[in-house]
């Protein structure tokens, strides 16, 4: 009699204090993970219990979230879905005070999209890492490009550099991170550990090099911030000089990185067996500190540098990609594209004239 393989399992545990640091900023937080294809949004519960919920979205990887949490954008397999909030500030009898509706969607094919952000003037843009460049959806084509790294001689679906980052200074795009300065297929892989580069936008100027694998690189209080993922770090980099000042050690293999005040939020993930991650220099940082990688969310207060809180993930989900903030959302939940809720859930919005006025 043969037994049946035992289900995966999923268990998922924070701090003491993690509820508390998200009732202080009110605060919820969406995560993605591409390894599960899943959209985790994390907030308050009743009684004072973590609220966690997920939906299934094929390779899940860079999120967006508007400033007033009405909207959120999500990279999956194929396509970019657009998600707004149909409770439009109020709640529904479950208590939960955002339902994110997947109400739009652009299919681009599978570009390996990374970063997305949207711009002030409202253009969604994303790292097309497939094809090496940034870009932005288009209603006739897979994708229209904006801009490729001036040592990319043209466009190609072989992920020449591993370009994967976007920062945004005041709505305008900024500087993107690369793997490597590579211009052949995948040929950032033999560069991991120290290839890593950030370019400046308005000049086409790598202003940053010798980085292992760089990720997610955000403004915030006029200071660039970025992950150096290869190496475990949290730190600042100053544009004019390229130095890049080390603050916190995340342990585990950091991407996806949020500021609220005083707080930085960064995700890390469990570095996988295959060869993309083995080697890297986090491994023998990790040895050396005794820590074990693990997968998670890790709130540093920036002041201080220090690990404050922590929310972490065991079993199943072993990596994360991106994490963006909801603020003034209490306890957020979405609809996904494989149940009977999607067909059932029907909204109505203002009444409209027929024709336009002064026709």
């Amino acid at each position: 009699m043969t037994t049946a393989p035992a289900p995966p399992v999923l268990r998922i545990d924070c701090s003491r204090h993690f509820l508390d640091w998200l009732e202080a900023c009110d605060l919820s937080l969406a995560l993605s993970t591409y390894q599960t294809g899943k959209l985790f949004l994390i907030g308050r519960g009743e009684g004072g219990r973590l609220s966690i919920f997920e939906r299934s979205f094929n390779r899940a990887m860079g999120l967006w979230a508007s400033g007033d949490a009405r909207e959120l954008r999500l990279a999956t397999l194929y396509q970019i879905w657009c998600f707004t909030d149909a409770l439009r500030g109020g709640r529904d009898r479950e208590g939960y005070d955002r339902l994110y509706v997947p109400q739009l969607a652009w299919t681009t094919g599978e570009l390996d999209i990374h970063d997305l952000a949207v711009d002030r003037l409202g253009r969604l843009l994303f790292v097309n890492t497939l094809m090496s460049c940034l870009a932005t959806v288009d209603g006739a084509d897979s994708f229209r490009p904006l801009w490729r790294p001036p040592f990319i001689t043209r466009l190609a679906a072989e992920d020449r550099c591993h370009l994967n980052g976007l920062a945004l200074r005041e709505g305008v795009p900024a500087q993107v991170t690369a793997v490597a300065r590579s211009d052949v297929a995948d040929g950032w892989r033999d560069h991991r550990e120290a290839g890593g580069v950030v370019i400046d936008l308005a000049t086409d100027r790598v202003i940053a090099e010798g980085l292992s694998m760089p990720h997610s690189p955000r403004w915030h209080r006029d200071r660039l911030w970025l992950l150096e993922s290869g190496r475990g770090w949290l730190g600042r980099l100053d544009p004019a000089t390229g130095r890049f000042e080390r603050v916190t050690f995340c342990p585990g293999y950091a991407r996806g990185l949020a500021f609220h005040g005083d707080w930085a939020v960064v995700g890390i993930s469990r570095p996988r067996g295959e060869s993309m991650f083995r080697g890297l220099p986090l491994d023998r940082e990790l040895e050396a500190r005794g820590a074990v990688p693990r997968c998670g969310l890790l709130v540093i207060e920036l002041p201080s540098g220090e690990i404050r809180h922590w929310l972490r993930f065991e079993g199943v989900v072993a990596e994360l990609y991106d994490v963006a903030l909801l603020p003034g959302v209490r306890r957020p939940r979405a609809v996904g594209l494989r149940s009977d809720e999607i067909r059932r859930l029907v909204t109505i919005g203002e009444a409209a004239p027929l024709l336009p006025a002064g026709e």
